[in-house]
């Protein structure tokens, strides 16, 4: 695998490539996408992007767990996760990605 990450950044920069916005335009375009996801999410709604995958939340119970270390049981408060799910498409286009 390789150590490069994905950054607002480098997808403000595609869009300004491919599309033929402004780079601010492109910036603030990557931004909006990324606001409406995140407000979608915090407002519990499923973000679903065909062919991407689909960011839902999950509501976790609480439960005791265990500090690995001593052994004492430690008190797990109830919380909600982020949860991703690709696609077929995803799934199939990352196992191909393999085949090097």
């Amino acid at each position: 695998m390789g150590d490069k990450t994905l950054t607002r950044m480098d997808l403000s920069e595609a869009v300004f490539r491919e599309v033929g916005l402004s780079r601010n335009e492109s910036s603030q375009l990557v931004e909006s996408v990324l606001t409406h996801m995140s407000d979608a999410l915090v407002r519990g709604e499923t973000v679903k992007i065909s062919s991407f995958g689909t960011f839902s939340l999950r509501d976790k119970a609480a439960r005791v767990g265990r500090n690995p270390k001593t052994g004492e049981e430690v008190p797990i408060h109830p919380r909600r996760v982020l949860t991703f799910r690709p696609s077929h498409l995803m799934k199939d286009r990352v196992a191909a990605g393999n085949k090097r």
